[in-house]
């Protein structure tokens, strides 16, 4: 099983020095993929309620640094050589998909094809509206998008016709290195974000999720590729756990999970990030192996 490590871009992750630490020590020790997640827009006092957590509250604080996922990706690329790279998860609604589609081929072509989209339809109302994109109809906007920057990224000149993006004979080049199979995951723990991975997406990543519940995500989810005609065998299933232990691998993996993600927030000071990972490494890697 694969282990993959949710840990930059926020905080003390977010700082040059520390992401430098983090990225290559978690390429030493074996770590599969780095993941960095998004917020453009956090607020004090949120009346959206946060899915991820019992209490719907986000754990970071609103004041908090939280770089740009492309971005930080792109610097954690140029510091590695071998690990993967992943979006956990890009909200793909907010942003214009025709930029996105050339951003994500643009990660992919500097980092040696080791880029994956990962995508989701966003919690924040307040975001949303910061942002002067309508919060309703966002699940639509999403898949709509998705399927406009697969044919970018497989055609040019390319052309698409759809309710919120439409454009016709354009070129946006360049393309990724894996044209448009570049993978992508659709993040999310709901029925409708399942859907969405089984119809549109590669893989699927569950974000904080009990280790108790995973099964049964996992059973809806090849409930939904068997309808839509998708073979569950080529999909990959990343899950972050929010009450995972190692102990927990070997029933993880029978259950159809192909990447553990840990989920952490490293130390200030990139000797003890560095640190940090290498006993990441001890606990997590070396059991699933």
């Amino acid at each position: 099983m694969r282990v993959g490590l949710h840990a930059l871009g926020i905080g003390d992750g977010a700082r040059p020095e520390v992401i430098r630490a983090v990225a290559t020590a978690a390429e030493t020790h074996g770590f599969a993929r780095l993941w960095c997640g998004e917020h453009a827009v956090l607020v004090d006092a949120p009346a959206s309620r946060y899915p991820y957590s019992a209490d719907g509250r986000i754990a970071v604080p609103a004041d908090a640094d939280w770089l740009d996922p492309l971005l930080a990706l792109t610097f954690a690329a140029a510091v590695t050589s071998r690990i993967e790279l992943a979006t956990g998860v890009l909200l793909l609604p907010e942003h214009n998909p025709v930029l996105v589609a050339k951003q994500a081929a643009t990660l992919d072509v500097l980092s040696a094809g080791r880029f994956g989209l990962g995508v989701g339809v966003g919690w924040s109302a307040e975001e949303f509206a910061a942002l002067g994109v309508p919060f309703a109809g966002r699940g639509r906007r999403a898949e709509e998008y998705l399927a406009a920057m697969r044919a970018l990224w497989a055609e040019d000149p390319a052309s698409y016709a759809g309710e919120f993006i439409r454009f016709d004979a354009i070129r946006v080049n360049p393309k990724p290195l894996r044209g448009a199979r570049l993978p992508v995951v659709a993040g999310g723990n709901s029925d409708a974000a399942l859907r969405r991975a089984a119809t549109l997406a590669d893989g699927w990543y569950g974000f904080t999720i009990p280790v108790a519940d995973v099964p049964a995500r996992i059973a809806v989810l090849a409930d939904e590729c068997a309808r839509h005609g998708r073979a569950f065998d080529e999909f990959t299933v990343a899950v972050a756990l929010s009450d995972g232990t190692p102990e927990h691998l070997p029933a993880l993996d029978a259950a159809g999970v192909t990447e553990v993600v840990v989920v952490g927030a490293p130390p200030p000071a990139p000797d003890a990030a560095a640190t940090w990972v290498a006993e990441l490494a001890r606990t997590w890697i070396r059991p699933a192996q």
